[in-house]
């Protein structure tokens, strides 16, 4: 198991902050509210609760969250992974970018926000279908190419991935959900009249001909 999970119980549950984001004391407080409704939800019922050890909590973070680690005490267990105690629960921190490079942290690297790191990752991970590779081409380049850009949104990867990959698709699927009007826009009158018979061109106008 990748570092910091080797505790993991019958239901565990996690927030994730990447590159662009923060982990703060709130996020902590979302995370436990989660936990408390879920424990609430699968358990026999409220007065048969099941037990608190069946229950884990993880925060995953790219960046190490200094302003959090200044209210809250930081216990660590090793490289990357710590201890934080929030009231009565218990939450084990994973900072990606500070977990060591060995091959079964590989998944941890791939999210490390370290360009090194991305490619050590992107080698020693063993995906289970190779197709889902591919979700990662994008992510790939901008370590290669332009390190790590902290303006690129997820907004931008979305267009900027399917743009990219447009020609995989087939022609149905690429317009799949555009209106009809937008479809035509641009296209010549006697190009939308091709291999249409004149008999339904004439009927059709004779049809919608204004009287």
């Amino acid at each position: 198991m990748p570092d910091g999970l080797d505790n993991l119980a019958p239901h565990n549950l996690l927030t994730y902050k990447s590159l662009q984001e923060t982990l703060n004391d709130w996020a902590l407080c979302e995370l436990i509210g989660h936990y408390v409704n879920y424990r609430k939800q699968i358990s026999p019922s409220m007065d048969d609760l099941l037990p608190v050890s069946d229950f884990k909590l993880y925060a995953i973070s790219t960046r190490y969250p200094h302003n959090l680690s200044d209210e809250i005490r930081f216990k660590q267990i090793q490289d990357g992974v710590y201890d934080i105690k929030l009231g009565i629960c218990l939450i084990r921190l994973i900072v990606l970018s500070r977990i060591q490079k060995t091959p079964e942290n590989a998944l941890w690297q791939l999210f490390s926000g370290k360009a090194d790191k991305f490619v050590y990752g992107d080698k020693h991970y063993h995906w289970h279908y190779s197709k889902q590779q591919t979700v990662l081409n994008r992510l790939y380049e901008l370590y290669q190419l332009e390190g790590v850009s902290m303006s690129y949104t997820w907004e931008d990867f979305e267009r900027d991935y399917t743009r990219d990959h447009l020609h995989l698709l087939s022609p149905d699927e690429r317009l799949k959900g555009v209106p009809t009007t937008e479809r035509l826009k641009g296209v010549p009158t006697t190009e939308r009249l091709k291999g249409i018979p004149r008999q339904v061109i004439e009927e059709y106008l004779s049809q919608n001909t204004d009287k």
